[in-house]
C-alpha cells in the first residue's frame, strides 16, 4: 500500500498526486505498486534492500539518492514464538521527496502519519528522518517497559508454578531482548556513520538532534543489556525453583508411600497359610490393626521431624 503525506498549515494531509516535499509511504508493496516507486526514480535496488526482511542497518548512495536503513521494532503479538521483534526500515531521500518502505505496518509509522507527534515537516527531508530515528529509539522504550511489565507479571505466576510454560514464556521475551541488542547497535553504528558524514551537518538544529537520537539510541541500549541481564538470572534462579518444588512433591510423595505400605507389609505377614503368633487369640485382629497404627505413626512422625512430610 502506498500513502502520500503533505504538511500543509493544518498539519500532516494526506494528498493523492506525488508532490514536492511530500512523504511517500510504501507498506508491503505489491508487484505493481513496486513499478510504481520504480518510475518515481526509486532504484530497484533499494526497494529490494528496504523489503528485506534480514537487510540490517546500513547507509548507500546512488545518484544523488541516499538509502537509510534502520531497524524498527515491531509487536507481533502475544501467540508469536518471538512477542517483539525488529523489521527493516528503508529511509529514500531524494532531492524532491522522502519515500519510507518497509515489510509491515508497524505502531511507529502509524502514530507518526497519526499527526499526534510534533515537529513532523516533510517539506524538511533530514528533520522527517532524524525525527523517525528519535521515535524508533523512543518505542525501543515503550516495548521494553511493556516486556518488563509482563515479565513481572510472570515472575509472580512462576513463585506458585512448578510448570515449564511459563519459563518459556520468558524464554520468549529473552530472544525479543536479543533482537533489540543486535538492531540497537546495528543502528548506533549506522547514525555515528552518519554523524561523520555531512548530511546532516547542513543545519545546526539537525546537528543537534542527531546527538540527541544517538543518546536516546544509547539509553536503550544500556536498558536492553540490562534487562537482558536480569531475565538471564530470573530464567536461571525459577528452573532451579521448579526443579526444587519437583523435588519436594516427590519427596512428600515417596515418605506418604513408606508410611501407607507399613500396615498393608503387617497384613501381608499375617495373612500367610502358616502358623502365626496370636492366630488363636480372639484379640489378634485389634492387635495386627494397633500395631499397623503404631508403626505407621511412628513412621510418619519420624519423618515430619526431619521434614519429610
Amino acid at each position: 500500500m502506498i500513502t502520500i503525506f503533505k504538511t500543509t498549515d493544518e498539519g500532516l494531509v494526506q494528498v493523492s498526486e506525488v508532490v514536492a516535499g511530500c512523504w511517500i509511504r510504501a507498506v508491503d508493496p505489491t508487484p505493481e505498486e513496486i513499478s510504481r516507486l520504480q518510475a518515481m526514480g526509486i532504484p530497484a535496488d533499494f526497494i529490494a534492500y528496504a523489503l528485506d526482511i534480514d537487510e540490517r542497518s546500513r547507509v548507500e548512495k546512488s545518484n544523488g539518492d541516499t538509502l537509510i536503513v534502520i531497524k524498527i521494532p515491531h509487536y507481533q503479538g502475544d501467540v508469536a514464538d518471538v512477542p517483539y521483534t525488529t523489521i527493516p526500515l528503508g529511509i529514500m531521500l531524494s532531492p524532491t521527496f522522502v519515500v519510507t518502505i518497509c515489510r509491515m505496518d508497524s505502531d511507529l509509522l502509524r502514530e507518526v502519519t497519526s499527526g499526534r507527534m510534533r515537529g513532523i515537516s516533510t517539506n524538511k527531508r533530514n528533520r522527517l528522518t532524524l525525527n523517525l530515528f528519535l521515535r524508533t529509539a523512543t518505542q525501543y522504550l515503550n516495548y521494553l517497559r511493556e516486556i518488563n511489565r509482563r515479565v513481572d507479571a510472570l515472575e509472580d505466576k512462576l513463585q506458585r508454578s512448578m510448570r515449564n510454560q511459563e519459563v518459556l514464556e520468558l524464554l520468549k521475551y529473552e530472544k525479543s531482548l536479543t533482537y533489540f541488542t543486535t538492531a540497537l547497535k546495528s543502528n548506533e553504528l549506522m547514525m555515528e556513520r552518519l554523524q561523520r558524514s555531512q548530511l546532516f551537518q547542513t543545519y545546526p538544529d539537525d546537528l543537534e538532534l542527531l546527538e540527541d537520537v544517538l543518546t536516546e539510541n544509547q539509553q536503550a541500549i544500556e536498558m536492553v543489556n540490562i534487562a537482558g541481564a536480569i531475565l538471564s538470572q530470573m530464567m536461571d534462579a525459577f528452573a532451579s525453583i521448579i526443579s526444587n518444588n519437583l523435588n519436594i512433591v516427590m519427596k512428600f510423595l515417596a515418605s506418604i508411600t513408606i508410611v501407607l505400605s507399613l500396615p498393608t507389609l503387617v497384613a501381608s505377614l499375617y495373612g500367610m497359610n502358616v502358623g502365626l503368633p496370636f492366630e488363636n487369640n480372639p484379640l489378634a485382629f485389634l492387635f495386627i490393626l494397633v500395631l499397623s497404627v503404631v508403626l505407621s505413626v511412628s513412621v510418619a512422625w519420624v519423618f515430619r521431624k526431619r521434614d519429610w512430610i
